[in-house]
């Protein structure tokens, strides 16, 4: 069902059940009260007269682990040996990413960076572009920082967000991991 235009009240004319049903049952089913399924969720136009309700979702992991990979990788060693987090979230062509993380270096003078890469519906690689990046001054120094991106080039459908994480030297160290993904 969609939303259709209205029907103007002309003085006298006798509405049948079905004018009636389309015009003020069938639009009134498409508000957003009518469609609100989810507390906490929020709706996004996808359209002329149409929206969508969209649930934010959100995942952390608070135990230190380790990673030697000079290029992006989603799982790290040490500790439990995690991906992530990650999060399957259902998006319209956009996302607002927000990914947060204490990281650190043992080399002095080393960079660590923490990206997030989208599977799914939609490819995006992870990209020092929109990182979180902490040169290290002192080896073992940890810096806790967030950012926040507008993903823009989202395929609409089911998507994937995964935290990724790599060193330029020596063994980079990721704790307090965040990720919160809010799809439009």
């Amino acid at each position: 069902m969609a939303w259709s235009t209205p029907l103007t009240a002309v003085s006298n004319a006798t509405l049948t059940a079905a004018q009636w049903n389309a015009s003020v049952r069938d639009n009134l089913l498409m508000t957003a009260p009518a469609l609100a399924t989810t507390a906490g969720s929020y709706f996004a136009v996808t359209g002329t007269n149409a929206i969508a309700q969209r649930i934010p979702s959100f995942s952390s992991q608070n135990g230190v682990e380790t990673t030697t990979s000079a290029s992006y990788t989603g799982t790290l060693s040490g500790g439990a040996g995690t991906a992530g987090p990650s999060l399957t979230v259902t998006t319209g062509t956009k996302a607002l990413v927000i990914w947060a993380c204490r990281q650190s270096n043992s080399s002095a003078g080393a960079n660590v960076w923490t990206s997030y890469a989208v599977t799914g519906a939609s490819s995006i690689s992870p990209s020092d572009n929109y990182a979180l990046s902490y040169d290290s001054p002192v080896a073992g120094s940890t810096c806790y920082h967030a950012y926040s991106a507008l993903e823009t080039s989202l395929t609409a459908g089911s998507n994937v967000f995964q935290m990724q994480y790599r060193a330029s030297s020596g063994t980079a160290s990721f704790g307090q991991r965040r990720l919160t993904v809010l799809p439009f």
